[in-house]
């Protein structure tokens, strides 16, 4: 049994835990994302957040993150926007990785965009960038993770997410079913950084938002969690006329979306089914506190 297999007993609890983090992604995209992220950090039940350098509230999150050192976070790492009216591109000139931008200087709206166009090379300096200036902010970040999982959507690209880990000594976010599902490829994260890979990814499911259901998803989600490392992906905003500019005609994680998320992890509701389901709370600091000091 590898060390990953033992993550709950490494943790000092039995080996069958139920272990969660429940994460927020998209810090730094907007003022309401920002408001609602911090929200659920300080009076919900959210213990980890990620957050976008290239966006144009990146600086007040950063500045939160570095003024409240406690709270768990990461770096997202981005290479597409996939907005209709909302745009930004890479932190570094787009004479400099020209592979990644359409021909106004943005990042690509899809994966098949990015994956079809990008210079793997260019990938590489542009996130080493991303990663940069938040250090340079005076940041230290738990993890790394991909916006769109756009790091899993080919064999190259991986790579370079890889590469990332093993250059900052962070853990970066793995998951099998994540990894097959964006790039067809099977056994992509098998010899990367295995104590880092998420056994189950919950997200939230839009048939379930459609029918106004969204809620009761999550809490049946959180009722039937298994043993082993979970991750719930939440995207926190407020339904406010920022957010419903950013997402418009984009529903799923739309600024609707994004509310009952910020709406049910800051809920009582959501706190007593995580005590009574006997979920343990970890964080990416926990991990790498084990595998990467």
């Amino acid at each position: 049994m590898n060390e990953q297999q033992n993550l709950s007993q490494n943790l000092g609890y039995p080996k069958d835990t139920k272990l969660l983090m429940i994460h927020a992604d998209d810090a730094g995209l907007s003022h309401a994302e920002n408001k609602a992220t911090i929200k659920g950090l300080e009076k919900g039940s959210v213990n980890s957040y990620s957050i976008m350098v290239p966006c144009p509230w990146f600086y007040q999150i950063a500045v939160f993150a570095k003024e409240n050192p406690s709270y768990d976070y990461g770096i997202h790492l981005a290479l597409t926007c996939e907005w209709q009216s909302y745009k930004f591109g890479p932190v570094l000139s787009s004479k400099e990785v020209p592979s990644l931008v359409d021909k106004n200087g943005f990042f690509y709206k899809s994966r098949k965009e990015l994956v079809d166009q990008a210079d793997p090379e260019e990938v590489k300096i542009e996130l080493c960038a991303q990663i940069d200036r938040a250090i340079h902010l005076g940041l230290t970040p738990s993890h790394l993770d991909s916006h769109m999982y756009s790091l899993g959507a080919s064999e190259a690209l991986f790579k370079v997410y890889h590469e990332l880990g093993e250059r900052y000594n962070l853990p970066i976010m793995l998951n099998k079913q994540l990894t097959e599902e964006m790039s067809g490829l099977k056994d992509l994260y098998m010899n990367s950084l295995h104590n880092a890979i998420v056994d189950h990814v919950l997200l939230g499911n839009y048939e379930a938002f459609k029918n106004d259901r969204l809620s009761n998803f999550y809490e049946n989600s959180l009722k039937n969690l298994q043993p082993g490392f979970n991750i719930m992906l939440i995207h926190t905003a407020y339904n406010s006329s920022e957010m419903r500019s950013i997402t418009e005609n984009h529903p799923n994680f739309g600024a609707a979306w994004r509310q009952i998320d910020l709406d049910f992890f800051t809920s009582k509701r959501c706190k007593d089914i995580l005590i009574e389901n006997q979920i343990q709370m970890i964080t990416w600091s926990d991990i790498k506190s084990l595998y990467y000091s």
